[in-house]
Parts: C-alpha cells; structure tokens; sequence
C-alpha cells in the first residue's frame, strides 16, 4: 500500500508529465527507453519506490529542479497541460520583413535545428517566446498580443503567456 507521500510525489510526478502534453509511452519514447513507460507509471501511482538519484535524473529529463517534483512546496502550476504556442508559418511569409524579419529568422533557426521543413505551422517553446520578446524589446504578453495581431499566433496562446 503506498504512502501519502509517495502518492503525493506520484501526482506531482504525473502533473509535470501532462504539464508537457507527454503520455506514458511518449515519455518513453522520447527518452530512447531510458524511462520505461511501466516503471514511470508505478512511480506516478506510489507503487514503486523511486531513489534520490533516479528522481533527479527524472526532474533532468522533464527540465524541471528536483524541489518541483517533491511534496510539501507549492503545486506545479498549471496543471493541466500548457497551451500550445504555434507560429502560423504560411502567414509569417506574407509579413513586411521589417515587421516580421527577427521571428521569420528565429523560426526558420528552430526549423533547421529540429529538421522539421513542412512550412505550415512551426511549435515553439515557452522559452523561445521569452527569448523574441527579449529581441523585439517587449514583455511576453506584448509580443503575444502583437503575433496574435499579424495572425502569426492563435489567440489561444494568451492562455500560455498566463502561465508563465
């Protein structure tokens, strides 16, 4: 029978997962079988012990400090999965390159890295949101107001820019 702190540090586990929109399975996927999909489960449900060491290299794989994943801080916020921030590649192209030339470059950096050229939609990462509002000199929020504006972002990313 697990412990009310191993159920809690399951849940906390299990809300940093969904945070990333990663099933089970995903997270063993993208972890090339390092985590298993059974074991990741039992450490969710409280079933199965999880050592000091495994559960740092499981907060380094989410990206996440240690102090996230145990009980007794505040809740991971949010708990449901974070919107997504998806730029609207199609319409990014039809932008005046003085309005839109830094995120056009920015994308088409992220496009090279990942390999991913299918030229209608590009995901970007909370983090890359910060990182073009650091270049077009404004808060997360602005920016987001004015990509939402050009039709480059869904206004559902205001959901995402909340969270942070």
């Amino acid at each position: 029978m697990p412990s009310e702190y191993a159920k809690a540090l399951g849940a906390r586990l299990r809300a940093i997962r969904t945070q990333q929109g990663l099933s089970l399975h995903g997270v063993e996927e993208k972890s090339r079988g390092r985590w298993k999909a059974v074991v990741v489960g039992s450490y969710e449900r409280g079933d199965r012990a999880v050592t000091v060491q495994k559960l740092a290299e499981l907060a380094d794989f989410y990206g996440v400090p240690v102090s996230e994943l145990l009980p007794g801080g505040a809740a991971p916020s949010p708990l449901g999965p974070t919107p997504k921030l998806v730029i609207d590649l199609e319409r990014l192209q039809q932008l005046p390159k003085d309005k839109a030339g830094p995120l056009a470059r920015y994308a088409a950096t992220i496009q090279t890295q990942r390999g991913d050229y299918n030229g209608k939609v590009l995901s970007i990462r909370q983090e890359d949101l910060r990182s073009l509002a650091v270049i077009y000199d404004k808060s997360p929020t602005e920016l987001t107001e004015e990509l939402i504006g050009w039709g480059v972002l869904d206004p559902e990313a205001r959901r995402a820019v909340e969270s942070f």
